[in-house]
């Protein structure tokens, strides 16, 4: 499962598609910098992935090889990665409110929705006392300025979309999710409830990887959703990853499916997370 190396990867691919347009018109490194007007270890770090080609580079290079019909193109892919890989601190600069606006959108224009959580419940499935206590971590955690209350109202706008009966959601969680505290023991006792109540949903499916699953196939993995089969966002520790590339976004779905084939379903997930919620009571 790709996590942070994904920009380099991107980069690297890139690069690579820029050389073939060298060789295709029968170039050298040195002599197509030399065209280009500038030092031969700068295509040489472009190539490899070393550094990201500007878009003056980009346009350039495509003069230089007679390819100025795929310059468009070639921007376009440029732009998608340099906004793969958003840092936190640029993110939430302006707070938490600010975060959560910067993905409404893409909540709103999705209709088909697949996530998976080791470390914690969801956002749209979390209740407000859970939701609090995440924004409250992250503030301190973070030095953020407290704008928690505008940051929870947005958030719980955006659980309504779970009511919306034309969206479709594929929830797999870590059983270890239910037994990780994140509040006080009343609070992990009302999301359990809560979570009983979304398991119930005709347009939710919700599943749960029990501790004692064989994972030598498919190990926990970072946070991810996938929106639509078309974009995947991914929660590191240092910054939100966002991914749309074809070949990287099969090896999410793959990864989700065989995550999703080591899930309880149906029943057994409204046993088991009876059974933990007695560890509350």
């Amino acid at each position: 499962m790709p996590t942070s190396s994904n920009i380099t990867e991107a980069r690297h691919a890139f690069g690579q598609r820029l050389r073939r347009l060298r060789l295709d018109c029968g170039l050298t490194t040195r002599e197509l910098s030399r065209r280009c007007g500038w030092h031969e270890s700068k295509s040489s770090r472009i190539e490899n992935g070393k550094v990201a080609a500007s878009p003056k580079t980009i346009e350039k290079w495509a003069q230089v090889c007679g390819t100025e019909a795929q310059t468009g193109e070639l921007l376009e892919a440029a732009r998608g990665i340099d906004g793969m890989y958003v840092e936190w601190h640029e993110m939430e600069a302006s707070g938490l409110r600010q975060a959560q606006d910067n993905v409404q959108l893409q909540w709103e224009r999705t209709r088909t929705f697949k996530a998976y959580a080791q470390s914690m419940v969801p956002g749209p499935l979390q209740t407000t006392a859970y939701t609090w206590a995440v924004l409250q971590g992250i503030r301190d955690r973070r030095g953020l300025r407290d704008d928690t209350e505008a940051a929870l109202a947005v958030r719980a706008e955006r659980q309504e979309i779970l009511d919306d009966a034309g969206r479709k959601f594929d929830i797999v969680l870590e059983e270890a999710v239910l037994y990780r505290r994140v509040g006080p023991p009343e609070v992990m006792a009302e999301q359990l409830w809560r979570l009983l109540q979304i398991a119930a949903l005709p347009n939710v499916r919700l599943g749960v990887i029990p501790r004692d699953a064989d994972r030598s196939l498919m190990l926990p993995v970072e946070n991810f959703w996938i929106f639509d089969d078309r974009q995947v966002n991914v929660e590191l520790v240092s910054a939100y990853l966002t991914i749309r590339q074809s070949h990287e976004l099969k090896l999410y779905t793959a990864d989700f499916r065989r995550l999703d084939d080591l899930a309880v379903h149906g029943g057994p997930v409204v046993q088991l997370m009876g059974s933990v919620l007695t560890s509350y009571n």
